[in-house]
């Protein structure tokens, strides 16, 4: 636990951070409301919920301007490299962009709700003070309106018994307003459930955009003044400390207090929201001029297991290792992007991405693809963007897990070192590689056969065989693959691969292999980086905290996986 926080101090800091101005915005709007002299006869039809209402608004109006800026990946990819000089932690916020931008969405559904509640009630009062006794503070309140020619002092917008909540919620900007936002937040959040964006992007992609609607209706949602408070005129003339008590003479000649004017609560969303949206259109203006640059398609590979390869030359475009790019496809939809590990190296004169069918959109671009007529699809480029795959050079050893089409990020990086090598690059950091690629089907592994043939040689040949220690494992295999593989043992290379590492058949026994290398590497700063499945990353997050030591000048183990 304690080498837990002291790799994560900074994020935990972040964290901690923004719950507290989330506790304080709220705590301060709560105590502003119930407090200010301007509110107080609004209060005495509405009680404590009124205070909940705007409180629970103010912090909806704060999460909203954040829940922008975790998706803008130009500004990320941009602080990440001004802070690539920075210490790994620091830097860690940028590679959790994507676990920010959700708790700030379910922080903006819970607030959502206490706003909603918390208007239910105030309705509920508004309609039964027209009820009420008609002695009654409340209902004098209520009745204001009828003694005002101008129409602009009424305080309950209720303006008459007969009037019901759900008429009201349905034809008043604030109420309207207010269930187009529910509505889309409902959609949104359900739809980015994990089983929703594995099996049915579209839905996600599609129903993640009604954040236009749900920011547009947020900034109307103010602008009907529903929640009223005192004029600053009318608090010179009528205060509520003078004349409160004696409201049932307001407006006698024999009395010095005046009926009570109100005014609509200004709306605020917009001052919130503005400057990240401004922010979030440049960023998606910007995108879109990157995206309409012309792209050559050099070389198309199909390769077992359904797995699409496109070679790619683009003007000005420049890579890192581990980056990925944005690609839409017009013949197939003309408004979706997708996410691809960039597989090339930046030392290569082009950029490549593996593609492999995992839903409608993805298996009719391999579909397209696969036609031998032309003309070629015409496909759009948007990036390349930083991830967490960047920092795998800035560690003496590193360790490389991917899952099945999660090695492209890792097929960038033996890429680049080969090149490296081949360059003698004395700059190189990184003394020792551990890379496990994981799989289903003995196919997979033709993917990048060629690659880790050169790697073997190119070690081989600069007497450095023990650089980098690489496992293959299949997890999908029956009695007959095994046993070919058993009569064959012996042969100097793989009976599945062609490789010299031999296969292996089952899963990684993470503890051991943590063990090994900790034992191998006592004073070592160990980088584990994962491209895969969720279930995978919580077992090497645990063994990176079991096997780091409490001692900071010996091994740590600092976790890092792919985020799109």
């Amino acid at each position: 636990m304690g080498s837990w926080v002291v790799h994560h101090w900074f994020s935990i800091l972040f964290l901690v951070v923004w719950l507290g101005l989330n506790i304080y915005l709220f705590v301060s709007a709560f105590l502003n409301f119930e407090k200010n002299e301007k509110y107080y006869y609004t209060r005495e039809i509405l009680g404590t919920a009124l205070a909940v209402a705007r409180a629970s608004a103010r912090c909806l109006n704060f999460n909203t301007m954040l829940i922008l800026i975790p998706v803008c990946r130009n500004l990320l990819s941009f602080l990440r490299g001004t802070c690539s000089f920075c210490n790994r932690t620091l830097r860690e916020p940028l590679d959790y962009n994507l676990t920010f931008h959700k708790l700030v969405a379910y922080m903006i559904s819970i607030f959502t709700i206490i706003h909603i509640i918390a208007h239910l009630f105030n309705f509920e009062r508004y309609s039964g003070s027209q009820q009420g006794p008609n002695g009654s503070l409340a209902f004098v309140l209520s009745s204001l309106s009828h003694h005002d020619k101008q129409g602009n002092s009424w305080l309950n917008p209720f303006q008459s018994p007969d009037v019901t909540v759900m008429y009201m919620t349905f034809t008043s900007i604030a109420g309207l307003t207010g269930v187009i936002i529910t509505l889309a937040l409902i959609l949104m959040v359900t739809s980015a459930t994990e089983f929703i964006r594995r099996n049915y992007f579209e839905l996600f992609w599609y129903t993640h955009h009604l954040f236009v609607i749900y920011i547009i209706c947020l900034v109307l949602h103010g602008i009907g003044g529903i929640v009223r408070g005192q004029t600053e005129e009318s608090l010179v003339d009528s205060h509520p400390s003078e004349c409160a008590e004696s409201f049932q003479k307001w407006g006698e000649n024999n009395s010095d207090c005046k009926h009570p004017q109100f005014e609509g609560h200004p709306p605020e969303s917009w001052k919130w929201i503005i400057a990240p949206f401004i922010l979030y259109v440049f960023e998606k203006f910007l995108r879109f001029c990157r995206s309409q640059q012309k792209v050559v398609i050099t070389k198309v590979v199909m390769h077992p297991s359904k797995v699409l390869e496109l070679q790619m030359l683009k003007h000005g475009f420049s890579m890192e290792v581990g980056q990925y790019i944005f690609v839409n496809c017009p013949s197939i939809s003309f408004l979706e992007w997708h996410p691809f590990t960039l597989t090339s190296a930046p030392e290569q004169d082009f950029f490549s991405i593996h593609v492999r069918a995992a839903g409608d959109w993805t298996e009719n671009f391999i579909r397209a693809f696969e036609q031998q007529y032309p003309p070629m699809p015409r496909i759009k480029v948007d990036g390349p963007f930083g991830t967490v795959s960047e920092d795998v050079f800035q560690y003496e050893v590193a360790v490389m897990v991917g899952a099945g089409i999660g090695v492209t990020p890792f097929a960038s990086i033996l890429k680049s070192i080969w090149y490296k090598f081949q360059r003698e690059d004395h700059k190189l950091k990184t003394q020792k590689i551990y890379f496990y690629w994981i799989c289903r089907e003995t196919g997979a592994f033709a993917w990048f056969n060629d690659l880790l043939t050169s790697l073997e040689q190119e070690m081989e040949e600069l007497g450095k065989v023990d650089f980098l220690n690489y496992r293959l494992f299949l997890t999908g295999w029956d009695n007959n693959i095994a046993g070919h593989a058993a009569l064959n043992f012996d042969k100097a290379t793989d009976i599945l691969t062609g490789l010299k590492q031999k296969t292996f058949f089952g899963r990684p026994m993470w503890d051991n292999e943590f063990s090994t290398i900790a034992t191998a590497h006592p004073k070592s700063a160990v980088g584990v980086f994962l491209c895969g499945p969720q279930t995978l990353a919580k077992s090497l997050r645990k063994c990176c905290h079991q096997f780091s030591s409490v001692d900071p000048r010996k091994v740590q183990f600092y976790f890092n996986k792919e985020n799109f």
